[in-house]
């Protein structure tokens, strides 16, 4: 895989309050993981670099508005994110009350999400990208190859990991911008997902490891 500004794109799942930030509903669940890989400060080394060095960004994020709360049925952790309102917005229509809530993006993270060049799609609604629009958007800027970081390792991420190699795009992990729960009855979410991206594609990097593609590409493509 050739990592080049003009046709790769870092492509970041969920990077929102209810999974990254301290004391969100998952966090005990969440924090072993995400202090393990450091999931944070790669996250975002990954965007500020993805930012400086010419390299499309897109965010999937993940709302739940007040009418999906009608859903009749659900698995469990889809079920465990409404019942304590994750991702929560009370409209595709409105912003209020968007601002610091568990559904807004990270602090750490917002400035490069919000610099007016970051593509954010619409809501994937349980895991994979096949309810949003990130195919369509990637494929209109002629992506061919994506990065992938994100939260979680072994929902979203992997969803969209799947959906993506389904759809033709070559596709990188960093394997340390990523973090799963790790649950007393399911098991360790983080190491099921890191065995599952080996299965799946055969780039799976850590975050510097891109870092270094990304800067050989960037200035390959300048």
């Amino acid at each position: 895989m050739e990592i080049r500004a003009h046709d790769t794109a870092v492509v970041v799942t969920d990077p929102q309050n209810d999974v990254l930030r301290a004391g969100n509903p998952a966090w005990p669940l969440l924090v072993d993981a995400l202090r393990e890989n450091d999931t944070v400060a790669n996250l975002k080394r990954l965007l500020d670099a993805a930012s400086g060095g010419g390299y499309g960004i897109f965010i999937s994020p993940h709302y739940n508005f007040d009418t999906d709360f009608a859903w009749r049925f659900g698995g469990p952790i889809e079920t465990m994110m409404h019942d304590a309102k994750m991702f929560h917005r009370t409209s595709a229509l409105s912003l209020d009350g968007f601002s610091g809530s568990g559904a807004d993006w990270l602090e750490a993270l917002a400035p490069v999400i919000e610099d007016g060049r970051t593509v954010v799609t619409s809501p994937h609604k349980i895991f994979g990208p096949s309810s949003n629009d990130l195919v369509l958007q990637l494929r209109k800027r002629g992506v061919t190859t994506v990065v992938l970081a994100g939260m979680l390792a072994n929902l979203c991420v992997e969803s969209h990991l799947r959906e993506l190699l389904e759809n033709g795009f070559e596709v990188a992990v960093a394997h340390d911008a990523v973090a799963a729960p790790r649950h007393p009855q399911f098991g360790d979410g983080n190491a099921a997902a890191q065995v599952n991206y080996r299965f799946l594609t055969d780039t799976v990097l850590s975050t510097e490891q891109v870092l270094e593609h990304m800067a050989a590409g960037a200035v390959s493509a300048s």
